[in-house]
């Protein structure tokens, strides 16, 4: 403790390395965890259930090939997996027109829109997150009632309460038109959900697309759990079972969210990101603390001399040199961990907003970056940190078995 090139210098060294490795775990699981939910909330569910035909052409969004009969499948698929919370949803594009005062179109747009449970209850208003992306008026409060996407609204000349008409499809392939009226509008944030995007309550849609007791997809999600990939596997592993020898292509089928819309990537990234972490810093600080261990070492060049002289084991020494370095790690480690949690505190209460740089994107993605603390954050910079330090004084250390005792006297005159 008295020489501070042996103790505080590696300690701070080591703390630096591992409130880094803490913190970036904290920020980038978080990050990657809240574009997964995003992605899950708003699209994708952490499970879907969907007809196979429905499956095979999801991207077309093929509500001739809907899911009937979801009032019990639903019933069914909440008495099995009770732990899940099931949401029927409908996926549809189409035609808006805005009539003039006789009837007569004075504007049109393309829109994407997403029947929901908006009226019987506030549970996907809450999930996909509609609350602070209302700009103006207000939710739909009675059937008939529809949100638009605030630069649409503007783009068509629209004003609240303004009646509009959708054409569209039927599940029937029938043209579909049905009246609606404008409550609200939004702002994602996301160029393509902000160009044309409406949501309408689930029974009006249903009733526009003459779709009774019908849904394109019932979303799976996880309860109280961000997306877990074995959990949403096992799930969709065991329902699937149950219909695996039904020939019929109206048969309903689960998907985990990794095998919908290319996200096999994302959630494999995001669970190999810590062992990435880890090994970056145990490479890059077991290089910092040998070069210290080095440079320490050449300090100690006259000690470990006279500590072979009067005869201790070159064993010995070794080992106290390890066990000097372990205790440096341990010490280093807790104080890093412990920093790097506060901040990753913070990161998580307060977060980054970035949303002006994602007024361009295409993708689903969280406007602010925030830290997420797991079990994981509190020991993951205990791996870097005590390792690294140990392999560095090993490094450092071969120098001790290549003393010559025949010159120890020669180095101790000078």
């Amino acid at each position: 403790m008295r020489d501070k090139s042996r103790s505080l210098l590696p300690i701070i060294v080591v703390a630096l390395g591992v409130m880094m490795t803490v913190l970036l775990q904290s920020i980038l699981g978080g990050f990657m965890g809240e574009t997964i939910e995003s992605t899950a909330n708003f699209t994708t569910g952490h499970l879907k259930v969907m007809t196979r035909a429905y499956s095979e052409n999801s991207s077309q969004i093929p509500n001739d090939l809907a899911l009937v009969g979801v009032e019990t499948l639903k019933k069914s698929l909440q008495k099995q997996f009770p732990d899940i919370t099931w949401a029927e949803r409908i996926q549809f594009g189409g035609l808006l027109d805005a009539p003039d005062s006789i009837g007569h179109t004075r504007s049109q747009g393309n829109v994407s829109g997403m029947g929901i449970s908006l009226l019987k209850s506030t549970e996907e208003i809450e999930r996909i997150g509609l609350q602070p992306r209302l700009v103006s008026g207000k939710f739909p409060t009675k059937a008939g009632e529809i949100l638009l996407s605030d630069d649409l609204f503007h783009k068509m000349n629209l004003k609240l309460g303004d009646k509009v008409t959708l054409i569209s499809s039927g599940m029937y392939g029938d043209m579909a038109m049905y009246n609606f009226h404008v409550s609200g509008t939004l702002h994602f944030g996301i160029n393509v959900l902000d160009r044309g995007m409406m949501i309408a309550d689930i029974d009006d849609v249903r009733a526009a697309l003459n779709m009774e007791n019908a849904a394109g997809e019932i979303l799976g999600f996880i309860t109280g759990e961000r997306y877990d990939n074995k959990l949403a596997k096992a799930t969709a592993k065991i329902f699937n079972a149950q219909y695996a020898a039904s020939k019929d292509k109206f048969a309903p089928v689960m998907l985990p969210l990794a095998e919908m819309n290319d996200m096999g990537f994302l959630v494999a990234y995001s669970d190999s990101i810590q062992t990435f972490i880890v090994m970056i810093f145990i490479i890059a600080m077991a290089i910092v603390l040998w070069n210290a261990g080095l440079i320490g070492g050449l300090r100690r060049y006259g000690e470990f001399g006279l500590r072979l002289a009067i005869g201790e084991n070159k064993h010995e020494i070794y080992r106290s040199l390890i066990a000097e370095s372990f205790l440096v790690g341990t010490v280093g480690s807790i104080i890093g961990v412990i920093i790097g949690l506060l901040i990753s505190w913070y990161f998580q209460a307060v977060g980054i907003d970035f949303g002006d740089s994602l007024k361009d994107s295409t993708f689903l993605m969280p406007s602010i970056m925030r830290g997420h603390i797991t079990v994981t954050t509190f020991y993951i910079g205990f791996v870097p940190g005590i390792i690294s330090t140990v392999i560095g004084s090993m490094l450092a250390g071969i120098g001790i078995y290549k003393r010559q005792t025949a010159n120890l006297f020669k180095e101790l005159e000078s």
